[in-house]
């Protein structure tokens, strides 16, 4: 039996009350202050201060606990809007928003489908939404924009970690590199990159975002309609 489905255990008269909630609670505090790596079973027992044999009772291993933690954060996840299209920005943009609260999402979305209440919750909500879609289109539609979120997130995050790395925002990194460019570029071997290095508008992130998203969403909304 799945974990979303098994029951709690009894209560018992111990010294400190437990639920699984209250364990996801304790890893995604562990996680969002430093990362995957911080999250164990034992370092949750320490935050909640039980034995870590005791976490045994509500679930059967990290990985379960990694799929509550997911779960918990699906719950933000509610996408709203009139029409597919908002639904779809909406999906887009609270995914975005889960992410950058807790980065360590990003390195957990994707792959298999997530199945807890939660997840389906939001599942329910943006495939209602495509209700006039031909029902072989829905799946597709919802898949490019959760690839196209994903691949937005893990690049934003990735650039926040190696600004802590380095010490280096994107502008700085970007002025260090300057040099290199302009010699490179002055060669004449990339003259289609170097028109676009220095003469296209450079966007911020969230700009970029919302721009390749109408991309997507244009792109969808041909299909769809022909």
């Amino acid at each position: 039996m799945l974990v979303w489905e098994r029951p709690e255990p009894p209560n018992r008269p111990v010294p400190a009350p437990l639920n699984r909630e209250r364990i996801v609670r304790a890893a995604i505090q562990l996680a969002d202050a430093d990362g995957l790596e911080a999250v164990s079973l034992r370092k949750v027992a320490t935050v909640l201060g039980v034995g870590p044999m005791r976490l045994y009772n509500y679930i059967a291993g990290k990985e379960e606990l990694l799929d509550l933690m997911v779960d918990a954060v699906h719950a933000e996840i509610r996408p709203v809007g009139d029409d597919w299209r908002e639904v779809l920005r909406s999906l887009a943009e609270t995914t975005r928003q889960a992410a950058h609260e807790h980065e360590w999402l990003a390195d957990l979305l994707g792959g298999r489908p997530q199945l807890g209440p939660h997840a389906l919750a939001r599942g329910e909500a943006v495939v209602a939404a495509l209700g006039g879609v031909e029902v072989d289109d829905v799946m597709p539609v919802v898949t490019a924009v959760d690839a196209y979120v994903i691949g937005a997130v893990r690049r934003e995050i990735a650039e926040r970690r190696a600004e802590r790395a380095t010490g280096m925002d994107e502008k700085r990194w970007q002025a260090s590199l300057g040099p290199y460019l302009e010699r490179t570029f002055a060669t004449g071997r990339f003259p289609a990159l170097a028109t676009v290095v220095r003469d296209a508008a450079h966007l911020d992130a969230d700009h970029t975002f919302r721009i390749g998203l109408d991309f997507l969403l244009d792109g969808i909304e041909a299909r769809i309609s022909r």
